[in-house]
């Protein structure tokens, strides 16, 4: 079930770390609590962790540098990522994405806002062919890449496994199964959110960008995932899928 998840909140303010960890634990999740990295990396190594609650303004080592480490590790790369944070600039929830965090809400927020986010994250992992039981379970391969749905795993032409995000590998997922068609962002943001996504929500272009970047695809002039002015994206690429 998904109340079954064990989640982590890192936060330094012990109040707030409290709260939401109490709150979480009142609707049924498991929860750990961590003031800073090191006792997030403590937790990690030695807790299975389904999702971090993760506060941006951290003493030492920030939430950014800390979810950019996570995205770094192969082994966590994939960690669905929650990030909190008193400042309200978009520059900020800009920021954060571009790190890697699967959804961003500002301090002070309702806690049944934190909840819904975090129920609507877990759904989209849950539903990904990695953490699903399958008898088939394909893989794409296209201009030299392989995808594999699997082991939720990207491989480059040279043979070199690239870590991605749980958005980054969503997108993609999405991407493979559409090739050489064009997907305007609400199509986007519908497929990888679901009746959760907001209509102005234009993260999904901070993603396309990290995307590019993973799959060395130069942002002036792509070659896999291009733009189609006042339409959306495409992958244009043939894909081939196999078992």
């Amino acid at each position: 079930m998904e109340n079954s998840a064990h989640i982590l909140v890192v936060d330094d303010d012990r109040e707030i770390r409290q709260l939401v960890g109490d709150y979480l634990a009142q609707n049924g999740y498991r929860i750990s609590l961590a003031a800073n990295g090191k006792e997030m990396r403590s937790t990690l190594d030695t807790s299975r962790i389904d999702l971090i609650v993760l506060d941006l303004m951290l003493p030492g080592e920030d939430g950014l540098t800390l979810c950019r480490n996570l995205r770094a590790n192969q082994a966590l790369a994939q960690m669905p990522v929650l990030m909190l944070t008193a400042r309200s600039e978009p520059i900020d929830r800009v920021i954060g994405l571009e790190m890697g965090a699967d959804d961003y809400l500002p301090k002070p927020f309702e806690p049944r806002e934190l909840l819904a986010r975090i129920r609507n994250i877990l759904r989209r992992t849950r539903a990904l062919p990695g953490t699903a039981s399958a008898d088939y379970v394909p893989n794409y391969q296209f201009s030299g890449w392989q995808l594999d749905t699997g082991m939720r795993r990207l491989t480059s032409p040279q043979g070199v496994v690239v870590a991605l995000s749980g958005a980054e590998y969503r997108l993609l997922k999405i991407f493979v199964e559409h090739p050489q068609r064009v997907l305007n962002r609400d199509q986007l943001m519908d497929m990888i959110k679901g009746r959760d996504a907001d209509p102005f929500d234009r993260s999904i272009d901070l993603q396309i960008s990290r995307l590019r970047q993973k799959l060395g695809d130069d942002a002036r002039s792509p070659d896999l995932i291009k733009t189609v002015r006042n339409e959306g994206y495409i992958l244009a690429s043939s894909v081939e899928r196999q078992p």
